[in-house]
């Protein structure tokens, strides 16, 4: 029931004690405040993070080659390993039962691409229909790469959206004919990329005919696939590394490359180097909870030490109230009623402080590493609930001990 002569009394003695009571109020709102950047800006980096990860699908392994740099078996280092069609069939033959999305990319940087007088520099990449997934494209217009391109060897090809703004001007890019380094190929789709602009810069065409309209016989230069997720992460983190690693040997063995040869065969697995940025985050995120509540709790000892002196300055005051038949549990409910008012009101201060300069700042921090800080509803919460606790863990002791003090004691005090 809402008492307002208690009230009264809370105000009463707050207005006596101004300065004491701001200084308090002071620590645990910022003690609040710090939490809520701190959280703020962890939720940025998982954020920022996720989108790095976007730009592929998740669950991506990726085999690329290089130069070695071991000598093995008799034969120098120095040599290039390269990649070809029957190392993706041989692959897909063989781990079948495990891969979702194959392809091959035979791919030509600052390939020049040409439309009705206009001209770019863009990455062209030879590759199978599934690249679409493997890419985590998204069509905004027409269709992608399909069996019968790669199979009728078609010159069609799939712009990015860059390339639809830089090239065509507003012109509807489906049915028209580009030039790749002087071949014709026409435009059947175009695609969006969560990875922005770097990640849209590409036309996609079928890979048989780029090996034979660019002179690349039966060389790729890389070869992606995505694992079938199980609906245990970490068993389908284990499979992809177990793939991953198989791999690796297998096109060791094939073209004779020291097994600790890193350079010379590199396979990438994308779902376990997320599994370690997401724990690297969550490690993060409770680093910042535990900076954040030892600072509320700095505050809440502040809060805790003022109702101490509370109640050893109305000690008189107390006995007095026991004297004439008030209960122990009234005046635990006053002293805790004050503690929890202060510590609730500079906390929502913290709070709305917090939320506040996150909702200010959070448009202008967007780079690839953290992107808009945000605190999100749950965390908003949690806070709250932080702040009750706060707000009864401080008023407890001296809760405690204003109703231990006895009414003939507390009229001898002085």
């Amino acid at each position: 029931m809402f008492d307002i002569e208690r009230w009264q009394e809370i105000f009463e003695t707050i207005g006596k004690n101004k300065l004491r009571t701001f200084l308090t109020g002071l620590s645990v709102a910022s003690g609040i405040f710090i939490l809520v950047i701190l959280l703020g800006f962890s939720s940025g980096i998982q954020k920022g993070v996720k989108s790095q990860f976007e730009r592929d699908a998740t669950n991506r392994v990726s085999v690329r080659t290089r130069t070695t740099t071991k000598s093995y078996k008799g034969l120098n280092p120095g040599r290039y390993i390269q990649l070809r069609n029957s190392d993706f069939t041989e692959i897909n033959n063989k781990y079948d039962n495990e891969l979702e999305y194959k392809t091959a990319i035979y791919n030509m940087w600052g390939s020049q691409v040409t439309y009705n007088g206009e001209t770019g520099n863009y990455r062209l990449e030879g590759a199978n229909p599934d690249q679409q997934w493997i890419e985590n494209a998204t069509l905004v217009d027409g269709r992608f790469l399909s069996q019968d391109d790669m199979d009728e060897t078609r010159k069609v090809a799939i712009i990015g959206n860059i390339i639809k703004k830089d090239l065509f001007k507003g012109k509807d890019p489906i049915g028209e004919i580009i030039s790749i380094f002087g071949v014709n190929f026409k435009v059947v789709g175009v695609y969006s990329d969560p990875g922005g602009d770097r990640e849209e810069g590409r036309v996609f065409v079928p890979l048989p005919t780029s090996q034979i309209a660019f002179n690349g016989g039966d060389r790729v230069r890389s070869l992606a696939y995505t694992v079938k997720m199980s609906d245990d992460f970490d068993e389908a983190v284990a499979l992809s590394a177990a793939l991953s690693e198989s791999m690796e040997q297998d096109i060791k063995a094939k073209y004779s490359v020291h097994p600790e040869d890193r350079s010379a065969v590199r396979v990438d697995n994308t779902l376990e180097e997320a599994k370690k940025i997401y724990s690297l985050i969550a490690v993060i995120r409770n680093v910042f909870w535990f900076i954040g509540i030892f600072t509320i709790i700095a505050g809440v000892v502040g809060v805790s030490n003022i109702m101490l002196i509370i109640v050893k300055e109305r000690t008189k005051e107390i006995g007095v109230r026991k004297a004439i038949g008030a209960l122990p549990s009234s005046i635990i409910a006053l002293i805790l009623q004050e503690a929890i008012f202060i510590t609730a009101v500079a906390g929502f201060i913290g709070l709305f402080l917090g939320v506040g300069l996150l909702q200010l700042i959070s448009p202008m921090v967007d780079n690839d590493f953290i992107k808009s800080p945000q605190v999100d509803f749950n965390t908003a919460i949690t806070t709250v609930f932080i702040l009750i606790a706060a707000g009864a863990l401080a008023g407890y002791i001296p809760a405690r001990r204003a109703a231990r003090i006895k009414p003939i004691d507390a009229l001898r005090d002085d």
